[in-house]
């Protein structure tokens, strides 16, 4: 009989730079999105733009880096995975939304 540890899925290894890299690519590509005429999907990130686009996804990249920083305090690599699964939605949303405003504005 298979116990329950066999049964349950393995997640991948957290990688630091893969979250480094996925927060550099949300800095590009929200700056790319705001410059081609989207508006910031994220309510917190969009309250903080009274400070410009830039240093409201400086002080958001800051909030991450805390959350990653507890989670290897605490040993909790789960939390470093999500938050890469996490991080590469919102690049891979963030390129839809450039793609769908560029192309709005051809028409």
């Amino acid at each position: 009989m298979m116990s329950a540890v066999r049964l349950r899925r393995s997640l991948p290894a957290p990688s630091l730079p893969v979250f480094f890299a996925l927060q550099a690519l949300d800095v590009l590509t929200t700056m790319i999105g705001l410059h081609a005429g989207a508006a910031e999907a994220s309510v917190f990130v969009g309250r903080l733009m009274q400070f410009g686009p830039l240093q409201a996804l400086l002080i958001a990249k800051v909030f991450a880096l805390i959350l990653v920083a507890a989670a290897i305090s605490f040993k909790r690599a789960r939390v470093i995975v999500f938050l890469n699964y996490w991080f590469a939605a919102i690049v891979t949303w963030n390129l839809f939304t450039i793609m769908s405003t560029l192309l709005s504005q051809r028409a």
